[in-house]
């Protein structure tokens, strides 16, 4: 929680050590400068994916082994950005690269079903209490095959979510996610606003959200929905949001959800593609104790290699299964992923695994907490398994609207650049978190304190 009596940031003085910060990391990734201006010539602005753009220019990697990686300059960083959250096994795990590379002698693709799928489903199956299992090659894929199949089995056009939750880059859910807060609307009618051009309204329009740890005024807006004939197909959320930094559920906030969606013949989907794996070897399902009807993976899954899976109870899979919905893809189930996944759920993801990575993150929010504590800074680190941040916030963030109104986003922006220029590669954005591996250890957790402990005093000097 937020110190008592935080002291006022100065933003002139943010304002001045950003400046010193980025021009320090333009000079340092001349190579990276030097890539942009290459890649800018074949790659719609010079990267793969709009998410990995920066400005002035990307930071362009080569290399990663255990916890570090490398960019085309050479400088190392210890890795808490870990490929948007999915590296939890480490860089170049020596138990995933030796079972690929056995997989990929015997044949890398065949689309045909291979044991290890069979093996990755019993596992998965037995992890979140779901009996029947799908995979796809992406979390976006995943999140648009259980909304597809949830509508499905009820007949209905209508879903819902959370107002700031990210669930991939399908139209159903780019709706209502990074807006202006004056835009948002009221917190009883929030609107349906698309994420960006090439997005129709009939779809957007099809898609409700509501905030997040506020179940009556979820179920007021499915009531209304019900008397508009436009009940929901789906809830589908995060159960911890994850792109908001992280906030977690408030008491018995998930155990209210489950019980309306269930009270309303809706079926509740956790989009588990941050979460699965990462805080748990059964994800936020095990760590919440609340079963949904579906969930949804990716990131964690491949170690690395493009994944995704979709679970859910027989029934609620019983319309793929007789043949209603045709959830299908050519390399759904690449017996490289599965092959990778297989040995990363048996031999990586171990309970030993888990219990290195809470012992990991209690000594990474500690840490941060004693910072905030000593300099007085409004906010708070927070976290779960794998996952954490520091909320520059001078009030508990709770939801989509507390974010944009509290969030200080000129320190987070100075955050990034801080932590890049003293060794530690971070996810870009205030949205975002760190995710530690299991190859991490007390040396990086350390190197990451003392570099926000030397950012607060410059903060407060």
């Amino acid at each position: 929680m937020p110190v008592s009596s935080p002291i006022q940031i100065n933003h002139e003085r943010v304002e001045e050590l950003t400046r010193s910060e980025l021009a320090t990391l333009n000079a340092r990734t001349a190579g990276s400068e030097a890539m942009y201006s290459r890649a800018r010539r074949s790659l719609s602005g010079g990267v793969a994916s709009s998410y990995q753009l920066r400005d002035p220019w990307p930071i362009y990697l080569v290399s990663g082994e255990g916890p570090r990686v490398t960019d085309v300059d050479g400088n190392t960083y210890w890795d808490f950005h870990n490929g948007f959250g999915s590296m939890v096994q480490g860089h170049a795990h020596p138990a995933i690269v030796q079972a690929v590379r056995e997989r990929a002698a015997l044949g890398t693709h065949f689309a045909a079903v291979t044991e290890d799928t069979i093996v990755v489903a019993e596992d998965l199956a037995e992890r979140f209490g779901l009996a029947r299992w799908r995979f796809v090659n992406s979390g976006s894929e995943a999140t648009m095959d259980a909304i597809r199949i949830a509508r499905a089995l009820t007949g209905r056009e209508t879903i819902m979510k959370i107002f700031g939750s990210y669930h991939g880059h399908h139209d159903a859910v780019m709706v209502s996610i990074g807006v202006p807060y004056d835009e948002i609307g009221d917190r009883e009618n929030l609107a349906s606003l698309p994420y960006g051009a090439g997005i129709p309204k009939a779809v957007s329009d099809l898609t409700i959200a509501v905030p997040f740890n506020d179940a009556p005024a979820m179920e007021r807006r499915i009531e209304r929905l019900a008397g508009e004939a436009r009940l929901p197909a789906c809830v589908i959320m995060e159960a911890a949001m994850m792109n908001l930094g992280v906030v977690l559920p408030e008491p018995g906030y998930l155990e209210q959800v489950r019980e309306i969606t269930t009270r309303h013949g809706i079926v509740l989907i956790f989009d588990e593609v941050k979460t699965g794996l990462a805080i748990a070897a059964g994800g936020a399902t095990e760590r919440f104790g609340v079963t949904p009807d579906m969930v949804t993976l990716a990131k964690t899954l491949g170690g690395g290699l493009p994944s995704g899976a979709i679970g859910a109870s027989e029934s609620v899979m019983s319309v793929v299964e007789d043949g209603s919905v045709y959830q299908v893809g050519t390399y759904n189930g690449n017996p490289l992923t599965m092959a990778a996944s297989r040995a990363s759920l048996e031999q990586v993801l171990t309970p030993a695994a888990y219990e290195h990575l809470e012992t990991l993150n209690d000594r990474i929010l500690a840490g941060c907490e004693d910072v905030i504590a000593r300099h007085k800074l409004p906010g708070y680190a927070v976290g779960i398994g794998s996952k954490g941040c520091v909320t520059f916030s001078p009030t508990p963030i709770v939801d989509y609207e507390t974010f944009k109104a509290s969030q200080d986003a000129a320190v987070t922006d100075l955050a990034w650049l801080w932590n890049m220029n003293r060794g530690i590669y971070m996810t870009p954005g205030r949205e975002e978190e760190w995710t530690l591996s299991v190859t991490h250890t007390s040396e990086a957790i350390d190197a990451y304190i003392q570099a926000f402990d030397e950012m607060a005093a410059a903060l407060t000097s």
